[in-house]
């Protein structure tokens, strides 16, 4: 089974409650209106339901209407949200006159209704800065448990001829929002990512810590970072098939992986593979998805305490729909 006919079939089998605070833009509705459909999640749309229907019916849309929708002007409602605001930004001097200001802007409010409980999940960016949706997110749900660092992963769909990866799948890490993470951040980053091989590429994560040296061939303080980040990252989970320093090709290519680090449990075969910065990462998985013809499936935001992700404003309408399947799935084995 396909990678997105698994994770629909999944979400469809425990729809979550997702939010959609970008209403009124087309593409959201359109992808919206699919998911509905669908039966694929339970939509919330923050803003008022006659705009947001009134918008629908003009883009044929008839799904639109079994969805729930929260008026963020609505200051009866968005009040309990505002003093939860206050409560979590107290130490930072918010006031709650400026908790109910904030509790207008929807990718607040969308973050506060998952926090209070009342929804599993958010997705917006359509319209909407990354910078914007990752603030708010960071400030409302914050990280989860041992982890510091939110990070991007991509899933990248290999050709069907493709002799690498696992079930035509690889998995890259950080591809979207460290510049250049720490040995510590690099760790969390290794151990959010196996997460989400296993949860939503489902394969058993295989981590290969890049670098451009493998167990030694080359010295360097870059090196020494991916090294101690290894360490860190093993300590935090033991059990987890995880090793590094690794050249791309020692981690993927299995005599390669035999000749350069014989007796990895990760040389040769990784599915996941954490690169030591932020353009290493994004340079990667941008010449294999032009040069390998390979799908990437991604930003998936991980590392937050609970699922948000960001859509690139030229999202397609299939992007956004991928995007919520993904999403949901987060929200499932969170």
């Amino acid at each position: 089974m396909k990678l997105f006919e698994r994770l629909t079939r999944r979400a469809q089998e425990n729809p979550r409650r997702l939010v959609l605070p970008e209403s009124l833009e087309p593409r959201t509705l359109q992808a919206a209106n699919r998911v509905i459909g669908d039966g694929i999640a339970n939509v919330t749309f923050i803003g008022r339901k006659e705009e947001i229907l009134a918008k629908a019916f003009e883009l044929g849309l008839p799904h639109i209407e079994k969805a729930s929708f929260v008026d963020s002007d609505d200051v009866e409602y968005t009040e309990k949200y505002a003093e939860l605001f206050q409560k979590l930004r107290a130490k930072k001097g918010v006031t709650i006159e400026q908790a109910r200001e904030q509790v207008r802007n929807g990718l607040y409010l969308g973050c506060l209704m998952i926090k209070a409980g009342d929804a599993d999940a958010m997705v917006a960016g359509a319209l909407s800065p990354t910078s914007h949706v990752l603030r708010a997110a960071f400030q409302v749900l914050k990280t989860k448990p041992g982890i510091s660092v939110v990070s991007g992963a991509f899933i990248m769909l290999l050709p069907e001829n493709c002799q690498f990866g696992d079930q035509g799948m690889l998995v890259f890490a950080d591809c979207a929002v460290v510049p250049d993470p720490t040995a510590e951040e690099l760790a969390q980053i290794a151990i959010s990512t196996a997460r989400t091989t296993r949860d939503i590429a489902g394969l058993e994560p295989r981590v290969a810590m890049c670098s451009f040296s493998t167990k030694g061939s080359a010295t360097h303080e870059r090196i020494d970072k991916v090294i101690e980040a290894t360490k860190l990252a093993h300590d935090m989970d033991p059990e987890l098939l995880i090793d590094g320093e690794l050249q791309s090709d020692a981690a993927i290519v299995p005599a390669v992986g035999q000749m350069k680090a014989p007796g990895s449990p990760v040389a040769g075969h990784a599915n996941t593979l954490i690169f030591p910065s932020l353009e290493v990462g994004n340079i990667a998985y941008k010449l294999v998805q032009r040069l390998a013809g390979a799908g990437a499936v991604g930003p998936i935001l991980q590392g937050l305490a609970a699922p948000v992700n960001d859509l690139s404003r030229g999202a397609t309408v299939d992007d956004i729909i991928n995007t919520i399947i993904v999403t949901c799935n987060q929200a499932i084995t969170d």
